[in-house]
C-alpha cells in the first residue's frame, strides 16, 4: 500500500521483469542518478530497481536519493503513463 518501493538483485533485470507483472507497478532499473531522475519525471516510476553486483554503496545511495526526491512532471508524460496503464498487453499480443 506504499507509494514507492526499492528492489535489489544481482543485475536488476530479473527483478524489473518480475515487478512489472503487477498492476500499478512501474519498476525502473536505474544504474545512475540521471536514470532515476528521468524514470520519475517522465515515466512516474514507483519502484526503483538496483543492480547489487554492479553498483557500489555510494552510487546506490545517490540513485536512491535522486529517485526519492524527484517528482513526476505530468503533462504529456501523464498521458503516456495513463495509456500504458489502461491498455496492458495480453500474453502473446504484440504492440501495434
Amino acid at each position: 500500500s506504499g507509494e514507492r518501493g526499492i528492489l535489489i538483485c544481482g543485475t536488476g533485470i530479473g527483478m524489473s521483469i518480475a515487478a512489472n507483472k503487477y498492476n500499478g507497478v512501474r519498476a525502473a532499473l536505474c544504474l545512475f542518478p540521471e536514470m532515476a531522475e528521468l524514470s520519475r519525471k517522465h515515466n512516474n516510476a514507483n519502484v526503483l530497481v538496483l543492480a547489487g553486483r554492479l553498483m557500489g554503496t555510494e552510487l546506490a545511495r545517490w540513485v536512491v536519493k535522486k529517485f526519492l526526491e524527484t517528482d513526476f512532471e505530468g503533462g504529456r508524460h501523464a498521458r503516456r503513463v495513463k495509456k500504458i496503464e489502461e491498455n496492458p498487453l495480453e500474453q502473446g499480443e504484440s504492440h501495434k
